[in-house]
């Protein structure tokens, strides 16, 4: 199902990952030797003091001209990628809609509710700039904005199945920290084009794995993705915060950075609809990006931030610095842990348990888990 791209698309794909890699590893490094040679030293000397808190040395920091150049590559670097993805995706678009029909197998399935419309908050963003965000829906058939995400992440990830790593990571934390837990029956929340769900499936092959999201498109495409790797998947388009599944139906409900594209107001209701659909002794785990801003320093938090200004993540600054593990203990789980742990695409290896304390950088994922 992955859209194929020509000699001269490929092309244009591989100069704009060159930019964007040239300014993560080389430009944005400057960013902190600017902030400690010139912004703190130039508000040290207007104020008496330095910065209290992120939105002030954001503010200063937004005033600094390399920071501004790096800010503006940033964003252009992520409008080019789903610019040139498109080309690659309209160009072939009724090809993977009939792709799609033909690797149908039945052996999972795809619901879209009769009526089903995803909440304002997500349909009016434009999320990671993705033209049209995620919901931009044209009919029953309609896969496009699936296709461009898988396509965008192959390319992002330097030619890696999006995120797949993510669900070998979940599992393996799931197996070690309950190792008495036989799930039957999963759900994954926010699975977008099922890049961790398939992991579920692959090692947990006793379960039934199942799987929503509210983009109609992402979870067409997921559906056909599935297929034709021939995982049995069930896929609905659904809120997490109302999934329509039955209460205590779950043994085991993750899911993979969904949280951080989250609404303040949905955020609790997710984790009560979670235990509502939860069995007895079933559990939870919500991975995150590993963004916690009580663990970081202010400049962490404002290149982190940057996300909410210019990025299409509108909610980024809120979710990261929310007290989640107060947000789940309220929802009444039990056993409720955070931390950090090592990404791995091993899901066998030894027990490792939650980093309390540890790197935020991109090798390590923020844990969430907690039981009924």
């Amino acid at each position: 199902m992955m859209p194929v791209s020509t000699h001269d698309e490929a092309s244009r794909q591989d100069y704009v990952l060159a930019l964007k890699t040239h300014v993560a590893r080389q430009m944005t490094p400057g960013n902190k030797v600017e902030m400690t040679h010139r912004v703190v030293p130039a508000f040290r000397k207007a104020h008496g003091r330095e910065p209290a808190s992120r939105q002030e040395l954001r503010a200063a920091m937004e005033r600094a001209p390399h920071h501004q150049v790096w800010g503006s590559l940033m964003r252009l670097g992520q409008e080019l990628m789903w610019e040139s993805v498109e080309d690659t995706v309209d160009r072939q678009l009724e090809v993977l809609e009939a792709k799609a029909r033909k690797v149908d197998k039945g052996r999972g399935s795809v619901t879209i509710p009769k009526g089903f419309k995803p909440p304002r908050y997500i349909e009016a963003v434009d999320v990671h700039t993705m033209p049209g965000g995620y919901c931009d829906d044209t009919g029953d058939q309609d896969l496009r904005a699936g296709a461009i995400y898988d396509r965008g992440a192959f390319m992002y990830h330097h030619g890696k199945r999006g995120m797949d790593d993510n669900g070998r990571l979940i599992v393996s934390f799931v197996r070690t920290r309950y190792p008495d837990l036989k799930p039957r029956l999963i759900l994954d929340m926010g699975c977008s084009v099922d890049h961790a769900t398939t992991a579920l499936v692959d090692f947990f092959p006793e379960a039934e794995v199942h799987a929503i999201d509210l983009s109609l498109p992402m979870v067409r495409y997921a559906h056909a993705c599935a297929e034709a790797m021939g995982r049995p998947i069930h896929f609905k388009a659904a809120n997490a915060e109302d999934t329509g599944y039955h209460d205590d139906y779950f043994d085991l409900v993750v899911s993979s950075n969904m949280m951080h594209e989250t609404s303040l107001a949905a955020a609790p209701r997710i984790f009560t609809e979670c235990r509502r659909i939860l069995r007895d002794g079933g559990a939870i785990c919500h991975m995150e990006v590993p963004v916690r801003y009580k663990d970081l320093s202010l400049y962490d938090q404002v290149m982190r931030g940057w996300q909410t200004y210019y990025n299409g993540e509108p909610f980024w600054n809120a979710v990261c610095a929310l007290d989640l593990v107060a947000m789940v203990k309220a929802a009444n789980f039990s056993d409720v842990a955070d931390g950090y742990l090592k990404r791995t695409t091993a899901p066998d290896r030894d027990r490792r348990d939650l980093l309390q304390v540890g790197d935020q950088g991109n090798e390590y994922r923020y844990m969430l888990t907690a039981r009924k």
